[in-house]
């Protein structure tokens, strides 16, 4: 097992790419704290995570919120070994169709809330640890109507290199996994039926090379990597796991005779 004795937190980790991570994770042998806002949801993960897991209500948008969740997970499995930074929203903000406010909150949950994760966290993580944080391919895909989203996962890669070389001295690595589409219920607002979805999911496969939709343990097990020794000398990475999305997207099958 990679994980043996790590202590990890996941923000975002009642459901999704976080959940399935968690899951992971602890098959990996380790001991995770879970964040979410909901806690409906945070409880059903809680369960399903069993002895190993700790869940804790809590808004990343709120850095009090933030510093007691990380206190807590500190309190019940001491010193952090790894913090994945995957909370996030999507939101469209069209030009001529969005509000400060609209904006903002993109921003705010996207890549502020992330810095300040890290930042709570870093005073309790152990030298050598590894921070993972969620980036996207919308970041470069350029999208319309994301300009918001696109900006904020831009400014994920952006920082994660500045804290890269913050917390060098440390042994601390920090690196980002850049999900292409992958099915979670973030699809819900685009794609609210099993109908709806097929749809999605037919057109999303026609312009992936791999000719697919990713499933989240296809990010959990690269956030996994970065996780654990096996990446041990890699640092201020970005890696997009987008079935060749972003690198090789003339290979799509829509593009094929």
């Amino acid at each position: 097992m990679r994980l043996t004795n790590k202590t990890a937190l996941i923000t975002g980790g009642n459901s999704g790419i976080g959940l399935a991570t968690a899951k992971l994770f602890i098959a990996e042998g380790a001991r995770v704290t879970i964040t979410g806002r909901n806690k409906a949801t945070l409880e059903a993960a809680a369960k399903e995570l069993g002895p190993n897991a700790l869940a804790v209500e809590a808004d990343g948008t709120n850095v009090a919120a933030t510093e007691k969740a990380v206190a807590r997970a500190v309190e019940k499995f001491g010193k952090l070994d790894i913090v994945f930074a995957n909370a996030g929203i999507a939101g469209t903000t069209p030009v001529g169709g969005t509000t400060l406010a609209a904006f903002e909150e993109v921003l705010r949950t996207n890549i502020t809330a992330v810095f300040f994760t890290v930042q709570a966290a870093s005073p309790h993580l152990n030298d050598g640890a590894s921070i993972i944080l969620n980036g996207s391919v919308i970041s470069v895909l350029g999208n319309p109507g994301y300009a918001a989203y696109a900006a904020s996962k831009a400014g994920v890669t952006g920082m994660a290199r500045v804290l890269a070389s913050e917390l060098a001295p440390r042994g601390i690595r920090v690196n980002v996994v850049a999900p292409g589409a992958i099915r979670t219920p973030i699809w819900k607002g685009a794609a609210p039926t099993e109908q709806a979805f097929a749809v999605l999911e037919k057109r999303i496969a026609g312009i992936t090379p791999l000719g697919r939709i990713g499933e989240t343990d296809h990010i959990a097990k690269t956030v996994l990597y970065f996780a654990s020794d096996d990446s041990a000398h890699v640092t201020s990475t970005e890696l997009f796991v987008d079935g060749g999305a972003t690198g090789s997207p003339a290979g799509a099958p829509v593009f094929r005779g």
